[in-house]
């Protein structure tokens, strides 16, 4: 009876450093269950080897030289809504963890994470998981139960309406300038908006926002 031949994950593999690409390719190659279709280094590389290749999964460095890595996977599911990307990054970000959830990818991992354990999560991805961090997850769960009973059943009704236009740009780690590019502002009236939405809310920083911005969502 012949056996099934199991096809290799293709993958694409995105970090501006040639050596860490490097030794995730040969882990990879170790692997045996991974094929690493492609390399980018940059932001604008990622999104069109993507749409060049279709890979099943794309690993993705949270920060590149030429652009964030939240937005490369929006036009990477945008061109090609049938991948799954997971972010592997140095940066414990609880605000960057719910913005890259946001912007649909799969899976959040710390680069600590061992190498069986990334092969293994990667392999999860392909069959229809999500595979984020635990020990982040569980910080921005309980950063977002603990502000949620801090203010009133609806914190975001404080906010006037152009505030409450602000809130999903800073849950997709946009910085004050592409917030103010996008909404036709300056950077000083955003920086301004963002000060008033700090004070309305009691909050002293950008996560605490995006936790309260998540939690609206979802209730």
């Amino acid at each position: 009876m012949l056996q099934e031949v199991v096809k290799p994950i293709r993958l694409l593999l995105v970090d501006d450093h040639e050596v860490v690409r490097m030794g995730l390719g040969a882990l990879f190659q170790r692997s045996g269950r991974i094929e690493v279709v492609g390399e980018a280094g940059s932001a604008a590389s990622a999104v069109n080897e993507a749409a060049r290749l279709r890979p099943d999964v794309v690993l993705l460095d949270l920060r590149l030289p030429d652009g964030s890595g939240t937005e490369v996977c929006r036009d990477i599911l945008a061109a090609c809504p049938d991948t799954r990307v997971i972010f592997l990054t140095s940066f414990a970000d609880e605000a960057a963890l719910v913005a890259t959830n946001l912007a649909g990818a799969k899976g959040y991992l710390l680069k600590t994470i061992g190498g069986r354990a990334l092969v293994q999560a990667i392999q999860s991805v392909t069959e229809g998981q999500s595979v984020f961090d635990s020990a982040l997850t569980s910080s921005a769960l309980t950063h977002t139960r603990s502000h949620a009973t801090q203010v009133h059943d609806e914190p975001c009704s404080v906010l006037s309406s152009q505030e409450r236009r602000l809130l999903p740009l800073i849950a997709e780690g946009k910085t004050n300038k592409e917030i103010g590019l996008e909404l036709g502002l300056s950077d000083k009236t955003v920086k301004s908006y963002l000060y008033n939405m700090f004070q309305k809310l009691q909050v002293t920083r950008r996560s605490q926002l995006v936790s309260l911005f998540c939690n609206r969502r979802t209730d």
